[in-house]
């Protein structure tokens, strides 16, 4: 079952049950999905359907932290709702053990040799882990792990 099929089964069953606000974050999946279908060839690939998911939950959290740093507790607690609603679909993230050593593999592969390399690092592993972990995570262990050299 395709990330698209899902949602639409989802909505369905959140029509069924009226959750008004877990219909809302699922129409906003299903409108991105459906935008990115009729812009390209038709078809939506796993890992585009995973990378529109994953930008929609760090908007949602985005917006999350600005309410709370403004004191809309209303709104904030809205958007950490439909956070957690698009976190469901999510794919599983890598742990930081896991990007760890991703970027220790990629470091030698490259031969970096300090925090100059930064970019010879970042832009191979940022394909890489592309839907699999957060950019902000990968960035900080490769400053630590090229500080360390």
């Amino acid at each position: 079952m395709s990330l698209t099929e899902k949602i639409n089964a989802d909505i369905k069953a959140a029509m069924l049950a009226k959750e008004k606000e877990k219909l809302a974050a699922l129409r906003d999946i299903k409108a991105k999905l459906l935008l990115e279908a009729t812009s390209g060839n038709g078809e939506v690939s796993e890992e585009v359907e995973n990378k529109i998911v994953l930008k929609l939950h760090k908007q949602r959290l985005d917006s999350y932290q600005l309410y709370v740093e403004q004191g809309r507790e209303d709104l904030a607690a809205d958007e950490k709702f439909q956070a957690d609603i698009i976190e469901a679909y999510l794919p599983k993230m890598l742990s930081e053990d896991e990007i760890r050593a991703e970027v220790q593999k990629k470091i030698a592969a490259v031969g970096a040799g300090g925090p100059q390399d930064m970019g010879k690092v970042m832009g191979p592993m940022s394909k890489e882990l592309a839907g699999k972990a957060d950019g902000k995570v990968i960035s900080a262990i490769v400053k630590e792990e090229l500080g360390k050299l």
